[in-house]
């Protein structure tokens, strides 16, 4: 490197000899400089020294960079920049050489010394170096590195793959930039799935091979591809599993009365996703009657995915829908059907209505303008007791119009049957 530096200093000085001898000579690039013959000073002290080290630079692409050189008792010496892996002369002093645009000069006190670069670009990586034109030459030099955010390389990576359930699959997803990008797959929901026998939730690596896949797989996988500049990237691949339908019922046989409303319910599988509907045991297909009021039938579907809930509601069973039905699904890949029983059975037993007057426990009955009669002990619960009740109160002349003046007017012996009768009722509806 010592001999390359020494050799590339006098090639220096020789151009310049010839091409600007004088000051103000004008260069083919347009751009005046002066010369920068070597200085020789008696004196070590006085010769230029470099405050500080030029440090490393990382920039990203695009952005822009600075390189500060900072050199003081300067004197009359002259500054240059140097790119030293194309041996291109950047700037000397108060000027700029180099053709490229991009690059701009700027001082500060005779003293620090900045290189611009604009817009970098992946082909400013490398080595620069600052120097001062003393006899020998005195230099320091700083890295520039140019980072570059991952971003997927389309033309070699999956696009959206449709698969036969059981055959292997491979997903490959390719990504540049600087450093070189780490790769790794998971599944856009985030759950585990099964890789080769394991249950994962992220496989590293630009490859995804899956054997035997299965419609669990079934779903978006996304390649993220990340290199610590930021930002990371991904790309969503749809991954689809083809399979003929499979279907399941929950309850193969299912009962219910006349007048009845009753639903029947079916499991189905497929992708593509399946044509599903109903028939009677007579082979007729059942259309949905939703539109209409009162309509005998309610065919109502439920996707979630590949999976499919069939629902048909019969409405006031008649003795002609008792017998099968028919759930069917179909696809490109195949068919299924299943079959479910409707079977009668005995209606419960109707509702009693209540009609009795309502006489509680230790409750006081007022009567029309009289006095209260408080009955204990007499709440009656159902018809019979209730009616048998009333009827007796009529009978022996106790009656809701009149008031308890009419039970002092009954005879002592109808009051004690009256009171006997409703003890033996009690015992019996007890017992």
């Amino acid at each position: 490197m010592t001999v390359f530096i020494h050799l590339y200093y006098v090639i220096w000085i020789a151009f310049l000899t010839a091409c600007c001898s004088t000051t103000g000579r004008e260069l083919t690039s347009g751009q005046n400089v002066v010369s920068v013959a070597p200085i020789e000073v008696p004196d070590e002290s006085m010769y230029p020294r470099f405050a500080e080290p030029i440090p490393n630079v990382t920039v990203t692409i695009g952005r822009d960079a600075l390189l500060a050189c900072v050199v003081d008792n300067l004197r009359g010496f002259k500054v240059a920049w140097v790119r030293m892996d194309t041996q291109t002369i950047l700037s000397i002093h108060h000027n700029i050489i180099t053709q490229n645009p991009r690059i701009s000069l700027s001082y500060n006190d005779h003293r620090s010394w900045y290189l611009h670069i604009k817009n970098v670009q992946e082909v400013d990586r490398g080595w620069y170096m600052c120097q001062v034109n003393t006899d020998p030459m005195r230099s320091r030099k700083g890295y520039l590195q140019v980072v570059v955010p991952p971003s997927i390389i389309d033309n070699m990576t999956s696009t959206d793959m449709v698969v036969r359930e059981g055959s292997d699959v491979t997903l490959v997803c390719r990504a540049s930039g600087y450093p070189e990008p780490y790769v790794m797959w998971r599944r856009e929901d985030g759950q585990d799935f099964n890789y080769n026998g394991e249950s994962v939730s992220v496989v590293d690596g630009e490859t995804l091979t899956i054997t035997k896949v299965s419609r669990l797989h079934m779903g978006a996988y996304l390649c993220i591809a990340s290199n610590g500049v930021p930002p990371s990237i991904s790309k969503r691949i749809m991954l689809m599993v083809q399979f003929p339908p499979m279907l399941s019922i929950p309850n193969q046989l299912e009962g219910a009365y006349i007048g009845q409303d009753v639903t029947l319910e079916c499991h189905t599988e497929a992708f593509p996703s399946s044509i599903n509907y109903w028939t009677t045991d007579r082979g007729d297909m059942i259309i949905s009657e939703m539109e209409i009021v009162g309509g005998k039938y309610e065919a109502f579907p439920m996707d979630s995915g590949y999976n499919k809930f069939m629902m048909l509601k019969i409405r006031n069973i008649t003795k002609e829908d008792f017998g099968f039905y028919n759930c069917i699904a179909k696809n490109s890949l195949g068919e299924t059907d299943g079959i479910i029983k409707l079977d009668e059975i005995p209606a419960p037993p109707s509702a009693f209505t209540t009609t009795q007057k309502p006489v509680l426990d230790n409750q006081t009955i007022k009567k029309k303008g009289q006095h209260q009669i408080t009955q204990a002990n007499e709440a009656i619960s159902s018809n019979f007791q209730g009616g048998a009740y009333i009827e007796q109160r009529n009978n022996f002349g106790y009656d809701d119009d009149n008031n308890s003046a009419n039970l002092q007017r009954t005879n002592p012996f109808v009051i004690t049957f009256f009171l006997c009768y409703t003890l033996l009722t009690r015992l019996y509806l007890y017992s």
